[in-house]
């Protein structure tokens, strides 16, 4: 995948975490997203590097952010298993993930019994 150079605007070089808007983009992460089934979990990263953007975990959390409940957000988490959500909507993660049949260990998730593994092989087309 080729990447952009930065862009240079009036303030100065796109910050890294800024993107420009890619409906396809966004199309590939919902996709990814959807796929992880009840009582498995992924990272930002994990869902970012297998929607095909290595680097966009950033974006992965900002397109949950504003999605709703049209995704199922609790299944993301941050590196390592971690709860990345802060106060009452860290309490709704962990309630729906347990739910779920997700176990934890102390604040992480267990990955090794929940963790998803993206098989990017089996994507259907767009």
């Amino acid at each position: 995948m080729k990447r952009k150079p930065a862009r240079i605007t009036k303030r100065g070089i796109l910050r890294l975490g800024q993107f420009d808007p890619s409906p396809d983009r966004d199309r590939d992460i919902r996709r990814t997203i959807r796929q992880i089934p009840k009582g498995q979990v992924a990272t930002y990263g994990q869902v970012a590097a297998a929607a095909g953007y290595p680097l966009y975990h950033r974006q992965v959390a900002r397109l949950l952010r504003n999605s709703g409940d049209s995704l199922p957000w609790q299944r993301i988490l941050g590196a390592g298993g971690r709860i990345r959500l802060r106060g009452a909507m860290a309490l709704e993660q962990r309630t729906r993930l347990e739910t779920e049949g997700v176990r934890f260990r102390g604040q992480c998730v267990d990955m090794a019994a929940h963790q998803h593994v993206f098989r990017t092989w089996e994507q259907p087309c767009p």
